[in-house]
């Protein structure tokens, strides 16, 4: 005859094994969004503070936007970038959120200079319709039983050509090529939102340390803010009023 005696106690531990594993999950999924909005309001004021410092000093704006410095202003943050995926495993928690910090305020004077190409009104609405959008492909990213593994290479690859075809169309300058950039991005990064919230989801372990489980949701931040930044600039070619 089966043995049901310690059934009931064997159902209650595996219920809490789950319940604690749900609330570390949670916990979890909140540092990255905490440490992803942080990064983006650090961008916003660093890109509107940069913005008003130029419009107010003719020599400093000439410096940022016209000088060969803009160069250097536009390729840092992607070195940041590349540093901190490789470096972040040999980094404390601490400095390697330092590093997210500083790398979101270098964003943030690089894209000081769509307060001069955008209106911002335009670029105001821009920003709430992609918080929407970044909000709703996010939590299905979370919450579908679907696994979308399978269009990560896809979107990789799609990432790989709109720099091909950005870098073309510097030296054409079409428009027709723009839009379509444009759109094409609009789709790569909305479909990146939601695969990369589910990698991130599955990347949880209940069983990592602070400082394992601390990288991990810097970079989860990072890959976030990315996807962000990226819906958010591809969308303003379509929302954005232009001064």
């Amino acid at each position: 005859m089966a043995d049901f005696r310690n059934s009931n106690v064997r159902v209650a531990n595996g219920v809490q094994a789950d319940a604690a594993i749900d609330e570390g999950l949670r916990a979890y999924m909140l540092r990255v969004y905490n440490i992803m909005a942080m990064g983006l309001g650090i961008t916003g004021v660093a890109a509107y503070g940069t913005y008003m410092l130029a419009s107010t000093n003719p020599a400093f704006a000439q410096l940022l936007y016209a000088s060969p410095l803009k160069w250097v202003i536009m390729l840092a943050p992607l070195a940041m970038v590349f540093f901190l995926s490789f470096r972040i495993e040999k980094m404390s928690v601490s400095a390697a959120q330092t590093t997210f910090w500083v790398y979101a305020a270098m964003m943030g004077l690089s894209l000081s200079s769509i307060f001069i190409v955008f209106t911002g009104a335009s670029i105001t609405q821009t920003f709430f319709v992609t918080a929407a959008s970044f909000g709703a492909l996010s939590l299905y990213g979370y919450t579908t039983k679907k696994d979308l593994s399978g269009m990560g290479s896809f979107l990789i690859m799609g990432v790989f050509g709109l720099v091909i075809a950005m870098i073309v169309n510097i030296f054409l300058q079409s428009s027709a090529l723009e839009f379509a950039i444009s759109a094409i991005g609009v789709l790569v990064f909305a479909g990146l939102t939601a695969y990369d919230t589910q990698q991130i989801k599955e990347m949880y372990y209940e069983g990592d340390g602070e400082a394992t489980a601390g990288r991990k949701a810097i970079m989860g931040a990072l890959r976030l803010y990315l996807d962000f930044i990226n819906l958010f600039m591809f969308m303003l070619q379509f929302l954005g009023n232009r001064e």
